[in-house]
């Protein structure tokens, strides 16, 4: 039963870990007061990316910092078109994920089925990596989620005691006020949307590097979709992101744990999503959901530099 308890607890870190990285970036971006509905396919592209410089360079951390570019310049494209453009950025951020995951499917399919000779390796801490349940369950991982949880602590601190996360959120909130007082409301925008992207991309590079170490066509498995949801409920704190990846992550655990009862493969398939709703429903019809639940007071608006 100990057995079961700790694989159930390794697989669950592991599994919440793109989430994770996915869902702060998505924070970042979205308390700027940009909405990205294009986490999906800036994962894919990502994923695929990452897959593909490993593949060829043999160093996965080659892999991660491709996925990283290409996600930041890509959601770039988004930024522009909502920023620049001041277009619907519901409509862009939906377009973003059909670009996404087609250039994933058409970047990908020479590589399908290939197995990668170099994953990104674990860390090994000697003495303490080697403690019974402690060891293996946080002591025993890849480097991503270490890294994962590095970003979402610093995400955590940056927002809320430094200038730069109190310029965001000014903008986020007030980009008039913030622009009265001498900040480029549109450049930290870019920036956010960049840092996004980025985070989007390493999390797709998870998946295919470390996570399953090949790459197939829809790998992400709307896992960007969650992220939507989970920024939600994390009511657009980095602290409640380490929240959701890690309960969302056990939920895909428990996906697979319980394939072998014989219960219909997908009825399991949906339980993520299923449980997404459930949670947001359950909040949001709250007393303290229903008061707590503000999104940054101008996401998904537009912004004209100088109106008034």
């Amino acid at each position: 039963m100990l057995d079961i308890i700790v694989s159930v607890l390794t697989r669950t870190i592991v599994a919440g870990t793109p989430l994770l990285l996915a869902t702060v970036g998505e924070i970042i971006t979205e308390r700027s007061g940009i909405l990205n509905l294009g986490m999906e396919g800036l994962m894919a592209t990502g994923a695929v990316t990452g897959f593909i410089v490993t593949f060829i360079t043999g160093s996965p951390w080659l892999g991660m910092l491709a996925a990283i570019l290409v996600g930041a310049l890509l959601s770039m494209l988004h930024g522009f078109v909502c920023i620049g453009l001041r277009a619907n950025q519901v409509v862009s951020g939906l377009a973003l994920t059909m670009l996404g995951l087609g250039l994933s499917g058409l970047w990908g399919k020479p590589y399908i089925g290939r197995p990668l000779e170099n994953r990104m390796g674990h860390l090994y801490i000697p003495g303490l990596s080697d403690i019974p349940i402690l060891g293996d369950v946080f002591l025993n991982h890849d480097w991503y989620v270490y890294l994962a949880v590095l970003i979402g602590l610093l995400a955590m601190f940056a927002l809320k005691h430094t200038k730069a996360g109190i310029i965001l959120r000014s903008v986020g909130e007030n980009p008039k006020a913030a622009e009265s007082q001498g900040i480029p409301v549109n450049r930290v925008k870019y920036i956010a949307v960049a840092i996004g992207g980025a985070l989007a991309g390493m999390a797709g590079s998870f998946l295919s590097t470390a996570y399953s170490g090949s790459w197939n066509e829809g790998m992400t498995a709307g896992r960007g979709w969650i992220v939507i949801a989970l920024t939600i409920f994390a009511l657009w704190q980095p602290s409640g992101a380490f929240l959701g990846a890690y309960l969302f992550g056990g939920i895909f655990v428990l996906q697979y744990m319980l394939q072998p009862l014989g219960i219909s493969p997908n009825i399991l398939a949906m339980l993520p999503y299923v449980a997404t709703l459930l949670v947001l429903l359950i909040y949001g019809l709250s007393a303290s959901g229903q008061r707590r639940m503000n999104a940054p007071a101008t996401l998904g608006e537009p912004y004209v530099r100088g109106e008034r």
